[in-house]
C-alpha cells in the first residue's frame, strides 16, 4: 500500500486515503497491505493522496467543510468519495 503515510499509523489515523485503499482491498478479497505496485497501482500515481484527505478533512476551526464529492479511476475501480466521508468502488466494467 503506497501512501504517503507511515505503516505504524494506519490503525490510529483514519484517512480518506487509505479508506480508498480498503475499498478496493475489499473488492479483491485481499488485505489493504497487499494493494501495492506491482499488482495494483499506486494511490499517488493516480491522486495525490495528502491532497484527497486535507479535501474531506474538518477545517482547522474545526467546522465541516462543504458538501461535496470526489471521483476517480483506481485499479480497475470508478471510485467516490462523498463529503460524509463514505467511499465506494465500483468495478469499471460494471458501469457500462
Amino acid at each position: 500500500m503506497l501512501l504517503s503515510v507511515d505503516r505504524s499509523d494506519t490503525a490510529d489515523v483514519h484517512s480518506v486515503s487509505f479508506d480508498v485503499i480498503a475499498a478496493v482491498a475489499e473488492q479483491e478479497g485481499v488485505d489493504p497491505m497487499d494493494i501495492e505496485p506491482p499488482e495494483y497501482d499506486a494511490l499517488y500515481d493516480v491522486i495525490n493522496p495528502e491532497a484527497l484527505d486535507s479535501l474531506f478533512a474538518q477545517r482547522e476551526d474545526g467546522s465541516k467543510r462543504a458538501d461535496g464529492r470526489v471521483e476517480f479511476p483506481f485499479c480497475g475501480y470508478q471510485i467516490v468519495v462523498d463529503s460524509d466521508g463514505e467511499v465506494s468502488a465500483v468495478k469499471q466494467d460494471d458501469l457500462r
